[in-house]
C-alpha cells in the first residue's frame, strides 16, 4: 500500500482553496495521505493555520517567502509567537531568491537570518527557498548554523555539489515535478544520487504539476507521479522510494 506525504504544498492558494475536500481526498485516492500547507507571507498564514486546525492530516509552517515585500516583515519574537502553535510543523518557507529581484538583497539576507534564529530557538526545522541564489543561500545557513535547525531544500532544482553541501548541513532534498520535465536532466542526474534517507518529494501545488499534468493546476494527489517518476529512474519500486520518503518527512517534521 503507497503512502506518500507532500512536503510542500499551497492548497489554501486559488483555485485549490475553493475545494479543498476534494483536493485531500483526490490526493487519498492516490495514496498522498498527508501535506504540509506551507506559509508564504502573515496575511494568509491564519488561512494555513486554519486548514491544519480543520484537518488531521494536514500540518502548517510558519514564515515569509523572499520575495514578498508587500506585507508584514516580522521579527524574531513575532514569529516565535506564532511557531509555538501545536499545528506548526516547520518555519519557511524562507530563504533567497535573486529571480526577480536586482536591487541590493540586504532585507532577504537579514528575513533569511531571522527565520534560522527562530528555528534554532524553537525546534522546528526550516523550510529553504533558493532561486539564482544557492551560493549566497548557503552561505548564510553556514555562518547562521541552521544546521542546528535543520530543514529541506525545497523544490530543488540546483546541481550535486549544492544537493551535497545542504546535505553535509543536514538537510532534506526535496524534489517536485520539475524533475519529471524533459529538459530537467542535470536535475534528474541529481535525484539518481540523492541517498533515500535523505530525500523528499512535494508537489508545490498549485504551481509545477508533473508530467503528464504540466501546464495544469497541480494538488497533492500528483506527489504519486513525482515519486513514481523518480522510482523509475533509480530502477527501484515506488513502494520503497514512498516509504522512504514519508519515513523522511515523519523524522524531520515530528509528524505524527
Amino acid at each position: 500500500m503507497i503512502d506518500l506525504v507532500d512536503s510542500h504544498c499551497h492548497i489554501n492558494f486559488d483555485p485549490l482553496g475553493d475545494e479543498v475536500e476534494q483536493v485531500i481526498q483526490r490526493a487519498h485516492e492516490k495514496g498522498v495521505n498527508r501535506m504540509i500547507c506551507v506559509s508564504v507571507n502573515l496575511e494568509d498564514y491564519p488561512q494555513v493555520l486554519d486548514l491544519a486546525i480543520r484537518y488531521d492530516n494536514v500540518f502548517a509552517s510558519v514564515g515569509v517567502h523572499p520575495n514578498e515585500q508587500e506585507g508584514r516583515d516580522p521579527g524574531v519574537a513575532e514569529l516565535l509567537s506564532l511557531a509555538v502553535d501545536e499545528h506548526v510543523v516547520a518555519i519557511g518557507e524562507t530563504g533567497l531568491d535573486y529571480y526577480r529581484t536586482e536591487e541590493k538583497m540586504d532585507w532577504q539576507h537579514d528575513r533569511f537570518r531571522r527565520h534560522i534564529e527562530v528555528a534554532k530557538q524553537c525546534g522546528k526545522p526550516l523550510i529553504i527557498h533558493t532561486r539564482d541564489s544557492s551560493k549566497d543561500t548557503l552561505k548564510l545557513m553556514e555562518e547562521e548554523g541552521a544546521r542546528d535547525a535543520g530543514g529541506v531544500m525545497h523544490c530543488f532544482v540546483e546541481d550535486w555539489d549544492t544537493a551535497k553541501r545542504a546535505m553535509d548541513l543536514d538537510f532534506y532534498i526535496s524534489f517536485s515535478g520539475i524533475v519529471t520535465f524533459k529538459n530537467a536532466k542535470e536535475l534528474q542526474e541529481v535525484a539518481k544520487r540523492v541517498p533515500l534517507d535523505r530525500m523528499l518529494v512535494e508537489t508545490d501545488s498549485p504551481y509545477l504539476a508533473p508530467v503528464p499534468y504540466r501546464g495544469k493546476t497541480n494538488e497533492p494527489a500528483y506527489t504519486r507521479n513525482v515519486a513514481e517518476f523518480i522510482a523509475d529512474l533509480r530502477g527501484m519500486e515506488l513502494e520503497a522510494l514512498a516509504a522512504a520518503t514519508t519515513a523522511n518527512c515523519e523524522k524531520l517534521f515530528s509528524l505524527q
